[in-house]
């Protein structure tokens, strides 16, 4: 654990560190474009932060690879050179995206190139467990088309719930964390080396995700844009692949004791083909649902609207940070829900808590007007939004009883969008004056 705890330091460090220097290029590159209709900033802000997530992968496989029992993934698997090669064909696409905009149909067909190198670097889907049926041998067709197909909604799902500031970077690394406990136990658990590249790919991940947060929380200094977002959709992807296609789910040896014992102990192997479900499930419900909307109304299925689900709630009368926190409470509940249910799938604890907590998160949807107020003396550490009305300056109370007649909406200069190139901006105090 001490040796994952490093990784996860040294891939979360590097990608802060680089972070910032990666957004001076990104502006002087002209990596701002334009407001879009269906964008929620209001002012231009650089991409182009998945340069500084790469990195961090890289040198989280690299610190991985020095590590005495690291090592043994790097030695016994061509999982992580697979990982590394799929990932700098898909970041080099994203980047090039992010500053010219190719179409939507090179993207796609890029990543399923990304897929199809892992592919032939041995990254793919040999069997499936499937209830009922047991193991079930895929042929290499079979295999490699599955593979492509997970990786591919994998990629999109995560590129779709990228639309608010730390939201995408957020999600994937709360699903990695509820991904790192489920191979972590299958390979100390059950003693199969197997898991480790799998496990090892999620700390990354974590790390890639945290490393980034900080810059990109709102108000965001820069977006990760394509580059980032298709590059922690194929690592949360690899991770998947690896743990539910490689894993013999005979060498777990749980048939044994009665029928109904076996199904319970066979939790744990069924339970990678919900996982990589439930780490997607809310990106691939918005992925699905703008797919149906836009067919419908007779669109292409790429183009982009402001009907997402983040959208939604902002419409409703969520703030930015607290749609986004709702959008992190519901995908945690969902992985470390099902995470729960593998290990102890016999508990009805477990689906009490589920129940009782996903009734919780429709209570937050339908209080958009609530604004909680932290206790006094945390009111330091809190944003000023968030902070008791009792707590204003004395000279500000005393300048309000002094007969200032003018309405405060009134003293407030409209905020209108601003065009890219300007300085004084959010993407341009890095090279320009600050305020």
């Amino acid at each position: 654990m001490r040796e994952y705890l490093l990784t996860l330091c040294v891939t979360a460090a590097v990608t802060y560190l680089l972070t910032g220097p990666v957004r001076k290029f990104a502006i002087v590159a002209g990596a701002m474009p334009e407001i879009r209709a269906r964008d929620v900033h209001r002012e231009p802000t650089p991409r182009l932060g998945g340069i500084a997530m790469f990195f961090g992968l890289c040198a989280g496989l690299l610190v991985a690879s020095h590590l005495t029992n690291l090592n043994e993934v790097f030695e016994k698997s061509n999982e992580p050179r697979a990982l590394l090669s799929g990932a700098a064909l898909i970041w080099l696409i994203g980047v090039l995206d992010d500053k010219f905009e190719i179409d939507a149909l090179i993207k796609l067909g890029g990543q399923m190139i990304a897929a199809g190198v892992m592919v032939v670097q041995g990254l793919t889907i040999l069997w499936l467990p499937v209830p009922g049926v047991g193991t079930v041998a895929l042929t290499q067709w079979q295999g490699t088309l599955l593979t492509v197909a997970l990786v591919v909604i994998t990629i999109n799902a995560v590129n779709f719930v990228d639309g608010l500031d730390g939201l995408a970077a957020g999600m994937v690394c709360i699903a990695a964390c509820a991904f790192f406990l489920y191979a972590y136990r299958i390979w100390y658990g059950y003693n199969i080396e197997a898991a480790a590249p799998a496990t090892l790919f999620a700390v990354i991940l974590m790390g890639m995700c945290l490393g980034f947060l900080p810059h990109n929380m709102h108000p965001a200094r820069i977006f990760m844009g394509d580059s980032g977002s298709m590059l922690i959709g194929l690592v949360l992807a690899a991770g998947a692949i690896s743990v539910t296609g490689q894993i013999d789910p005979d060498v777990m040896k749980l048939f044994s004791g009665s029928e109904r014992n076996a199904v319970h102990q066979m939790v744990p192997v069924y339970i990678p083909l919900v996982m990589p479900l439930t780490i997607i499930a809310i990106p691939a419900a918005d992925l699905v649902l703008a797919i149906v909307r836009r067919t419908w109304r007779g669109q292409s299925p790429f183009a982009a609207d402001r009907g997402h689900l983040h959208h939604r709630l902002l419409e409703i009368g969520h703030s930015h940070s607290r749609a986004v926190l709702i959008m992190y409470f519901w995908s945690a509940l969902i992985a470390f829900g099902a995470l729960a249910y593998s290990v102890n799938s016999a508990s009805m604890w477990i689906v009490l808590g589920v129940v009782f907590l996903s009734a919780v998160g429709l209570m937050l949807l339908l209080l958009p007007r609530f604004t909680p107020r932290a206790p006094r003396w945390a009111e330091r550490f809190v944003p000023p939004r968030y902070r008791r009305r009792g707590a204003r300056p004395v000279a500000a109370e005393a300048e309000s009883e002094a007969g200032d007649a003018e309405p405060v909406a009134a003293r407030e200069e409209p905020r209108e969008p601003v065009a890219a190139g300007v300085s004084r901006v959010n993407g341009a105090t890095a090279v320009g004056h600050r305020r």
